[in-house]
């Protein structure tokens, strides 16, 4: 760690974006209060969340908490690729909603989202710092990653933060890159998915990788074939790995987080249903053992601890009702030897 001591608009992002968890979420400057007082601050995209965004949001989660400040994370939406280069745009790990969550369980006391726009992204390193850091968050302590870059044309470096923070009276503390085998990357964890590699995306995370959505009627065909599943519709929060089936758990976002229905063993399924000469991609996921459950119109979430196989295409129901069988067995086996936890956003 590198410790450098020195001295001395209303926000139009999507109304869908609440308040997580404990966490103050500030959508846009203008929602600071103007009495925050002093604040250890960090700035990222944060997509993902994974363990090096982690050591960061720790590092100034203990800080703030050490010195009696209050600990905010500076982050963005959309994606600012998405914004300057579409064409490039990478798809997003989290929705804002999960990554305000995700950073919240890192102990962070506050978010301030910003809507990342052209007009945004002309600003200079300089007044950047003065309307963000200094105005509205009144930072004492600015704790960012070596490779952190802000301002127009990524124009701004540490070094610059350093500079500016000499001249305007805050402190800027710089957490080295970390990793096994290479830094944690949001990058990283995005190929990992993209190949239904879930396990080794949860090396990276910290946790298994989840998506969010609300459970809708289906074909009803999992019922009929002694398998009823819980489908997700409508916007889906969370990249979607590869097609296949996968081992993990199902959690009632609705319930309390002791209810003895709260998580769930579940095989989850991602694909098209070919047998059936499906055409939409769904995610449905089957409840082990579970024929009484109701879930629609529930808000739930799955977390993918393993992939047991690709998506097939069956020669008919018999051989397609043998496999399921043997998904289940598997599921069985390896959330038997895999506790319950991972299923928040939170580290494991």
């Amino acid at each position: 760690m590198r410790r450098v001591p020195v001295r001395g608009r209303a926000s139009c992002l999507p109304r869908r974006v609440r308040r997580v968890s404990s966490v103050q979420l500030w959508k846009g400057v203008a929602e600071v209060p103007t009495r925050i007082g002093a604040s250890v601050v960090t700035l990222g995209n944060f997509d993902g969340v994974h363990r090096g965004h982690q050591a960061v949001l720790g590092q100034v989660a203990q800080l703030a908490r050490s010195r009696g400040l209050t600990s905010v994370a500076v982050t963005f939406q959309p994606h600012p690729i998405a914004v300057l280069y579409p064409e490039r745009a990478p798809q997003e790990l989290m929705s804002a909603d999960q990554r305000v969550e995700a950073i919240s369980a890192a102990g962070i006391d506050s978010v301030l989202l910003l809507e990342f726009t052209r007009e945004f992204a002309a600003q200079t390193p300089q007044e950047f710092v003065d309307s963000v850091f200094v105005g509205a968050l009144q930072a004492a302590v600015v704790v960012v990653g070596a490779d952190t870059r802000f301002g127009v044309r990524n124009s701004g470096t540490v070094d610059t933060l350093v500079e500016l923070g000499a001249s305007r009276g805050f402190e800027v503390i710089v957490v080295p890159d970390i990793g096994t085998d290479g830094r944690w990357s949001s990058t990283r964890v995005r190929e990992l998915l993209a190949a239904g590699e879930v396990a080794e995306a949860a090396a990276q995370l910290g946790r298994w990788h989840a998506v969010d959505g609300m459970v809708v009627h289906g074909d009803h065909r999992g019922r009929l074939l002694g398998f009823p599943t819980a489908n997700l519709g409508g916007r889906i929060e969370g990249m979607i790995p590869a097609d296949g089936v996968y081992a993990g758990w199902l959690e009632r976002r609705g319930l309390a987080a002791d209810a003895p229905d709260r998580v769930l063993p579940a095989a989850i399924s991602i694909g098209t249903n070919p047998t059936f000469d499906g055409v939409d991609r769904r995610v449905e996921g089957y409840v082990l053992d579970r024929t009484d459950l109701d879930l629609y119109g529930e808000p739930i979430r799955y977390s993918f601890v393993a992939r047991l196989r690709p998506t097939l295409r069956f020669d008919g129901i018999e051989p397609l009702i043998a496999q399921m069988n043997l998904d289940v067995s598997d599921c069985r086996r390896i959330l038997r030897a895999t506790p319950a936890r991972g299923t928040s956003l939170g580290p494991a």
